[in-house]
């Protein structure tokens, strides 16, 4: 192994005293290149939607229940193994590396194997060569899960954003060229695969690390155990949040499905931007603190108020403008998608409230509690989608959201449980964004009342956004003293681009 990449694990961790300003830097770097992506995929979804058909989506989302299951055995955890730890080895990483490939050639090959299964489930003849070239993704994602572990150990955050960037905007580039050619569901599959391809390019260019052979003995035994009982949890968690895409598409076809999927993709696509922007941020931080109760504490907390700060307001849009959004993201023959927009918004509010509380659980090293929460919220989704099934989509959407609603608050209280964070912190952290949001709200419904059916979609949607967003900002910098929060992050960005 080289020296250059000998001493990238020295590195590789940032110190005590250099990580407040590493995480707000990668927090507003992380957020920016999320807006971007953001602003990509709106884009793609726009012109695809335009260039497709239900039918298109619906067939790669009956393909996507199959290889989003699998892709929770991708990593094995063991990326987030490597993060978590506060001291790794180059023996250690490169035994993963290792593992991680041969995880990732065994599941092509499993998708090979299971096409027939998925022919004769879904009696569509058509998946067959979707699920095997689908496949070829785990190979590429295996080459990768590592050095991603190590830019997010060493919070090379401007790199992460760089590479995601870079892999979103390619891969949508590939997915519309195949699209106007006439592709139809396959550039769905080439967008999917060059997404894969430019991350695992892009991940070798930014670490200088290359793997050893593998080792025995490198003391990889207790990363094992907690990657297992990551991914058990991952698995709990995708079958509950998925299975309602399952079934449909299982008994109301790939027109529903596919009318389901662009639905959902529009309510909770804003949350999880959000959310993957600040938790690339907030896991490395707060792994690097795990030992200190009161900061990691702190540091969450804040991280929490931040997070549904951003998210709450565009979730409240997506309610209120429900037909404004698909009109003009997804086109007038995507009517019949609005209502399970609307239908759809708690659950992206839940998304907001609930996920961060991850960071808490992963980052300190208690995986077998998020299996825990997993395997006893789970059942609770679970029956509402089942529920909802006779209705169709409507029925599942409701049946989601109530589920998804009902298990916030037993999902917040296992997940402080032990840690220095309480109620009345959890509350004071999520107080302001959720009085702003009921303000914001209030004024949206007047404004969707007074100009529906009055003005077009597009000026509709944008005073009613401009109305909703200012308001919700007044509301919360200035009547509520949350300015001296942001003017306090502004602060250290400033101090991160003054010359050292």
């Amino acid at each position: 192994m080289s020296e250059r990449s000998c001493g990238y694990h020295a590195l590789a961790r940032p110190s005590l005293a250099d990580l407040k300003r590493k995480s707000v830097v990668g927090g507003f770097v992380g957020v920016s290149s999320q807006g971007l992506n953001f602003a990509v995929q709106t884009a793609t979804t726009m012109a695809l939607a335009r260039l497709l058909s239900a039918e298109d989506f619906g067939l790669q989302g009956m393909v996507v229940a199959l290889t989003g299951l699998l892709a929770l055995f991708r990593e094995g955890g063991l990326g987030t193994a490597t993060v978590q730890r506060l001291e790794v080895t180059q023996e250690q990483t490169s035994t993963l590396f290792w593992i991680n490939v041969g995880v990732g050639t065994a599941l092509a090959a499993l998708c090979v194997g299971l096409a027939p299964v998925m022919v004769a489930f879904y009696h569509e003849p058509r998946l067959y060569w979707i699920v095997v070239a689908s496949g070829a993704g785990f190979l590429l994602s295996g080459l990768s899960v590592q050095h991603g572990a190590l830019l997010a150990r060493g919070m090379r955050f401007v790199a992460m954003a760089k590479v995601n960037v870079l892999s979103l905007a390619g891969g949508s580039a590939v997915g519309v060229v195949m699209a106007l050619l006439g592709c139809r569901y396959w550039s769905l599959v080439g967008m999917s695969l060059a997404g894969s391809a430019i991350t695992a390019a892009g991940v070798w260019l930014c670490v200088p690390w290359r793997p050893g052979p593998p080792r025995r003995g490198a003391g990889i035994r207790s990363m094992l155990h907690f990657g297992g009982k990551a991914t058990c949890n991952s698995l709990i968690v995708f079958l509950a949040l998925n299975s309602e895409k399952i079934l449909l598409g299982r008994f109301w076809g790939a027109d529903a499905l596919g009318l389901y999927g662009r639905a959902y993709q529009l309510v909770t696509l804003p949350v999880t931007q959000m959310n993957n922007s600040l938790s690339g941020v907030a896991f490395p931080a707060l792994a690097r603190i795990q030992n200190d109760a009161g900061r990691l504490a702190r540091s969450f907390l804040r991280g929490y108020s931040l997070l549904l700060s951003l998210t709450i307001p565009i979730t409240i849009s997506c309610a209120l403008f429900a037909e404004e959004i698909v009109r003009i993201v997804l086109g007038p023959k995507w009517g019949a998608a609005a209502p399970l927009l609307r239908l759809l918004a708690p659950t992206a509010m839940v998304f907001a409230v609930s996920n961060p509380l991850s960071w808490l659980v992963i980052s300190t090293g208690r995986a077998g509690r998020a299996l825990g929460i997993s395997l006893t919220t789970g059942p609770v989704v679970l029956l509402g989608i089942v529920l909802g099934l006779g209705h169709g989509p409507k029925g599942v959407a409701l049946g989601y959201s109530l589920a998804m609603t009902l298990v916030v608050l037993p999902i917040a209280a296992w997940s402080k449980l032990g840690t220095a964070i309480t109620w009345s912190g959890l509350w004071q952290a999520s107080r302001q964004p959720l009085v702003s949001g009921l303000a914001a709200g209030a004024v949206g419904l007047l404004v969707k009342v007074a100009l529906a059916g009055r003005l077009a979609p597009v000026p509709c949607l944008a005073a009613g956004l401009g109305l909703v967003l200012g308001v919700y900002a007044w509301v919360l910098l200035i009547a509520l003293g949350q300015k001296g929060l942001y003017l306090d992050l502004l602060s250290q960005l400033r101090r991160r681009a003054l010359p050292q």
